[in-house]
């Protein structure tokens, strides 16, 4: 029990290959300051992953971090599931640098499509959403300053590998993002079910600026009111309760993605 519920505590550990090369992903393109320090190894698995390991011994010393095999135990001491595949890494805290910075340095597009999502309640379904973002060409994501990076390791597994990837800015509050992204030229599209407008049957043009609410709280009144566009998911049947906020932002996004030409 104390080792599931410490996937919620701060947690710089990343499992799995997917995970590393993200990670050595984002330094490349300058998307993401976290180094890799050291990485361990199950010396039980060193046959079966030789490659792996070839690949990181061959630039361990450029990138400045150790490969050291050590005992099963210890990687499972160190991780919440088993699909590490016998590597992971120790690693330094991200900067998330601010949104508000971002805009005034002119570091988001002009063209783009972000998203902002509130009251994610689990680190899993957060990494889930990041996942079909980064799949549908969204260009960054902003988050308040308490939110689920500090569960890095979980984030970057059940987002495979996509959240070392993809720009991250902080925001204090919502509107703070609403503002600045209507400062821009953004219209800002929001999840509402008291609306005319239906998901799929009306035009979301970028540049835009999407923010999806949790399940259990939704959005502000504020932001809703604030909002451009205010669009519903039509189910197929009745049935009153919320999609989690992953499918919905997961429905969103492909549904952005499918109107329009994502720009690289």
């Amino acid at each position: 029990m104390q080792k599931e519920t410490s996937k919620f505590s701060e947690s710089t550990i990343l499992e799995g290959m997917m995970s590393i090369r993200a990670v050595l992903a984002g330094n490349d393109d300058g998307i993401n300051d976290r180094r890799i320090t050291q990485i361990l190894y199950d010396t039980a698995r060193e046959t079966h992953i030789h490659k792996e390991l070839g690949y990181l011994r061959a630039i361990a010393e450029a990138r400045g971090f150790t490969v050291t095999g050590v005992s099963a135990e210890t990687i499972q001491e160190q991780t919440l599931g088993t699909t590490h595949g016998g590597l992971i890494a120790c690693t330094t805290d991200r900067t998330l640098p601010s949104l508000s910075d971002a805009i005034a340095s002119g570091r988001i597009r002009s063209d783009g499509f972000y998203t902002m999502i509130e009251g994610i309640e689990d680190p899993y379904n957060f990494g889930y959403a990041i996942r079909s973002l980064y799949a549908c060409g969204c260009h960054g994501i902003i988050v308040p300053g308490r939110n689920w990076f500090s569960a890095a390791g979980v984030v970057a597994r059940s987002s495979a590998g996509a959240s070392e990837r993809i720009p991250v800015y902080l925001t204090e509050h919502a509107m703070e993002a609403v503002d600045g992204f209507h400062s821009l030229g953004y219209s800002v599209v929001c999840a509402e079910e008291k609306t005319e407008h239906t998901l799929g049957l009306c035009p979301i043009v970028l540049p835009v600026l999407l923010i999806v609410g949790g399940e259990k709280r939704g959005l502000s009144a504020q932001v809703v009111k604030a909002a451009d566009l205010r669009v519903k998911i039509a189910y197929a049947r009745p049935f009153r309760a919320s999609l989690s906020a992953a499918s919905a932002t997961t429905m969103f996004a492909y549904e952005i993605a499918r109107q329009n030409k994502i720009p690289e």
